[in-house]
Parts: C-alpha cells; sequence; structure tokens
C-alpha cells in the first residue's frame, strides 16, 4: 500500500510519465537500501550455531533487496556463524517449499525443508533458537498480519521460549490501524486448500464441495513478539508500548 500510495501521488504529476518512472526507481533503490539495514540488525542477533526456523517467503524473490527475514538469515550465514535454518513448507500455497527452499539452494544456507506442523515437535526437542518471520502490514500497537501459521509459531514461540522475531521495513507500519484486529485479511480460492494447482494442472483430494475457511494471513498479537527488527533497529515490547512506532507518521 505503501508504494501504491506513492505511485498515485506521481500519477497527479503534470508529466506524469516521467514521474511515475522517477517513484519506481526511487522505490527500488529505497528496498534495497531497507533490506541491507534490516538484515545488518536482525543479523546481529544471531549467535554461533544457531538453528534458526523461518515461515512463507521472504527473499529476494519477495523484495527488490535480499529481502527481510531471509535478508537477515542469509547475512548471518555469510557472517559464518554456522547456522542451520528450518523452512516451513507454508501451506497451502507452499511458498516455503518452492521459493525459500529454492533461494536456500542458490544461497547455500544450510536448510532442512518441513510441513509446517513439525514446528512444534523441533521447538519441544531444543532444535529451535530462533524464529525470523516477516509482515504484510504492521499495526500501531505491534500486531503484525502475515501468511496464515505465523500466529501459531508465535503461540509455539512464547510457550516453548523461543526467542521470535518479526522483520520488515518501517514502510510496513500502518498508522492508521491501531491494533490488529482492523487489518483486513483476504479470504482465497476454496481449491488451494482442496488441493493442489500447476502447470501440471490441478488435483483435488477433498470432495469438490468440501466448504473451505482460506484465509491468505493471519494477526500475531504484539505480546507474543520478542523483537521487531526494522531497517531502523531493533525494537522491545517497551519500545512499542511507548509508542515508538509514531515516528513513522506520514
Amino acid at each position: 500500500m505503501n508504494n501504491i500510495d506513492s505511485m498515485l501521488q506521481a500519477l497527479a504529476e503534470p508529466d506524469y510519465t516521467k514521474a511515475v518512472v522517477a517513484c519506481a526507481e526511487a522505490l527500488f533503490a529505497e528496498d534495497v537500501a531497507l533490506c541491507q539495514q534490516m538484515a545488518a540488525h536482525g543479523a546481529a542477533l544471531v549467535q554461533q550455531g544457531e538453528q534458526l526456523l523461518t515461515h512463507c517467503n521472504t527473499g529476494g524473490l519477495a523484495t527488490v533487496g535480499v529481502g527481510t527475514a531471509l535478508g537477515v538469515i542469509n547475512l548471518a550465514h555469510q557472517q559464518g556463524k554456522n547456522i542451520r535454518l528450518w523452512v516451513d513448507e507454508t501451506r497451502p500455497l507452499l511458498q516455503g517449499g518452492r521459493l525459500t527452499a529454492w533461494e536456500c539452494e542458490q544461497l547455500a544456507i544450510p536448510y532442512q525443508l518441513i510441513c509446517d506442523n513439525m514446528a512444534a515437535m523441533l521447538m519441544a526437542r531444543g532444535q529451535v533458537d530462533r524464529i525470523f518471520v516477516g509482515s504484510d502490514r504492521i499495526a500501531a500497537n505491534g500486531d503484525f498480519a502475515n501468511k496464515v501459521g505465523t500466529y501459531a509459531l508465535a503461540v509455539l514461540a512464547q510457550y516453548h521460549q523461543v526467542p521470535f522475531y518479526v522483520v520488515a521495513p518501517h514502510t510496513t507500519v500502518d498508522l492508521n490501524c491501531p491494533d490488529g484486529s482492523v487489518i483486513p485479511i483476504e479470504q482465497r480460492d476454496a481449491n488451494e486448500v482442496r488441493g493442489v494447482s500447476g502447470a501440471f494442472g490441478q488435483t483435488l483430494w477433498a470432495p469438490e464441495s468440501a466448504p473451505v475457511f482460506n484465509p491468505a494471513f493471519d494477526v500475531t498479537p504484539a505480546s507474543l513478539v520478542t523483537g521487531w527488527v526494522l531497517d531502523t533497529g531493533v525494537y522491545s515490547q517497551q519500545d512499542i508500548a511507548n509508542g515508538v512506532l509514531k515516528q513513522f507518521a506520514k
């Protein structure tokens, strides 16, 4: 939404063709810089030999730069911290299995792909030291929306005392959303849950008439977040309670 707002302003300019191109180039450069800053702040949290876990896709396929959560993870890897990454497959669209796993292959990050419902077992066994996820929108109170399944990870992380971080640029903060309850959640095509489709065609494993609930995102309460890793720094729950996000008002 932030980028769309910028583009709409450019379209309102008298010479809108040049304005739109200039705006696009500026947004491109900004995203590269924001990703690098997030990566630096987040990688500083990672300790030698840690086992990390992530959800959905947050790398160079999702951004112009190195990514948000995966950018953090990749920089920690480049720093020689000998990390290991658990990649949630991320049902129902499998962004983790299709995209994040592919990016890890390209970046030579040691990883293992898991079904989403295996994360609890790994945490119980002490095989997850830290979790990094991305965000599509952060409310003024620190609640945030991300790919469905993120909330469950946060609950599991709190129970198992695993640090849980959300990584996003400051442009993701929406001060018009006082809390997560007003973040709109898209309902997607029921067949994404009934089966799978791709270049190979479509396969349904559920009855064609099976009723489906298929939200694209869920909302994680701020109370479950260890830290917010933004391009401007890492913020604690106390920082959020003190209104640190208000600095990003437009």
